[in-house]
């Protein structure tokens, strides 16, 4: 299979502006329950949506590379994402106290939208 540096990017960046829209429309939805349902949804769905986009700089930043750095650019990228969903899950749920299942709602969006990406990219 050949796919190129510059399809990965496309690709990386419809998923950053569908994931945006998607947690937008559901922290939207939620404001008709209370504010800080909203914003746990705002925030949960925004970590993944962080913690994807540093990934995919991490890993299409520098020049086209052999599969050696290739792999290690996104074990490097895939640490940092999950590093910074932890802390800003973190940040939402305990010193912000925002609403658990809203922020578990968030987050669940954001993935099932990487999943979408991953099954139906074109």
């Amino acid at each position: 299979m050949l796919n190129t540096v510059a399809a990965g990017r496309r690709l990386a960046r419809r998923l950053l502006i569908v994931q945006i829209g998607v947690i937008g429309l559901i922290a939207l939805a939620l404001t008709t329950m209370s504010g800080r349902a909203a914003l746990g949804a705002l925030m949960g769905g925004m970590a993944v949506a962080v913690g994807s986009a540093l990934m995919a700089w991490r890993l299409f930043s520098g020049p086209v590379a052999g599969a050696g750095p290739t792999l290690t650019r996104m074990a490097g990228g895939l640490a940092l994402k999950w590093m910074v969903i932890v802390v800003l899950l973190y940040l939402a749920l305990v010193p912000l106290a925002l609403e658990p299942l809203a922020v578990l709602g968030g987050v669940l969006a954001a993935l099932g939208i990487n999943l979408s990406a991953l099954i139906f990219k074109s």
